[in-house]
């Protein structure tokens, strides 16, 4: 069992925040990502849409693609007329060789509005989880027929954000519904990844490495912030670079014998943060501390 090391094209480009790299072109983001080691790129705003053009990208920097977010509106929507949505996308990770797909409930959600506090985030009621749970079920068996891991993405902003939000969707749910743990998302929303490893780590089935600045969560929670002003503040930074424990992390995502990607993501303004040294320096952390975790790593994409 191996993991492979992937990094997010958020170090160059923000998608929920499109100002910050904007100026920055596809090809530099995947060159970059190769030229630092990684094996492995998430799909960004930025890049194409249909395999004809993609994959073509993708040889040329050496890298594979590691997933791809997919927004649902499942609380909208049933669970046929979701998978009737989602074709694009799923045909576009089955064509690139994806076999877990990001996949975010984003009905409701307040993070791309830089004008509303992250505290006035959706709730979901008794009668919202009734809805949600087995349509997301409908979906995640879809899915894994179709050789595709549904991996759900608890995210600031959306209607699944905290443990216990987490923890209802893990109860209501089956195991297709696997999850994706971030772990600067599960710190900035007051988890703890290692609380969340012991408890659900059997279902998680993909990692975002995402460090956090615990004094800018302090300040985003003093100053009832909107999602983005925080990221803009720099709650987010490189894994190695923040607050975060990653030794405790992987050694206990080593015990679970895990073997999935370890996404690096770091949401901030590359004018500030210059996208090459912290892909550079992230690249060096994770597999130095996977190492030591006893992670075995995949060198190839």
């Amino acid at each position: 069992m191996s993991v492979r090391l992937g990094v997010n094209p958020l170090l160059w480009t923000n998608d929920d925040l499109p100002l910050l790299g904007d100026e920055t072109p596809l090809v530099q983001c995947l060159a970059e990502a190769r030229a630092a080691g990684y094996v492995g790129v998430e799909m960004g705003r930025k890049f194409p849409t249909t395999s004809e053009a993609l994959n073509p990208l993708l040889a040329e920097a050496g890298v594979a693609l590691a997933s791809g977010w997919y927004s649902s509106n499942l609380l909208a929507r049933d669970a046929d007329a979701e998978i009737a949505a989602l074709q694009g996308h799923l045909a576009l990770m089955k064509a690139t060789g994806v076999t877990t797909m990001v996949f975010c409930e984003t009905a409701r959600c307040v993070h791309l509005d830089r004008g509303m506090a992250v505290s006035r985030r959706p709730r979901l009621t008794q009668a919202d989880w009734a809805r949600l749970a087995p349509r997301l079920d409908a979906v995640a068996d879809y899915l894994a027929a179709e050789g595709v891991r549904m991996a759900f993405h608890h995210h600031m902003g959306t209607p699944v954000q905290a443990t216990d939000d987490v923890a209802r969707l893990m109860d209501a749910t089956g195991d297709h519904v696997g999850l994706l743990l971030d772990t600067g998302h599960c710190r900035f929303a007051g988890g703890d990844p290692l609380d969340w490893l012991a408890r659900w780590g059997e279902r998680v089935v993909h990692v975002h490495c995402k460090d956090v600045r615990e004094t800018v969560i302090a300040r985003s929670h003093n100053r009832n912030a909107s999602f983005l002003d925080a990221v803009v503040d720099g709650v987010f930074t490189i894994p190695g670079d923040g607050d975060l424990d990653f030794d405790a992390v992987f050694a206990r995502l080593a015990a679970l014998g895990y073997d999935g990607w370890l996404v690096a993501e770091a949401e901030q303004d590359p004018s500030v943060a210059p996208s090459w040294p912290l892909a550079e320096r992230s690249h060096r952390f994770l597999r130095d501390t996977a190492q030591r975790a006893g992670l075995s790593l995949a060198n190839t994409a």
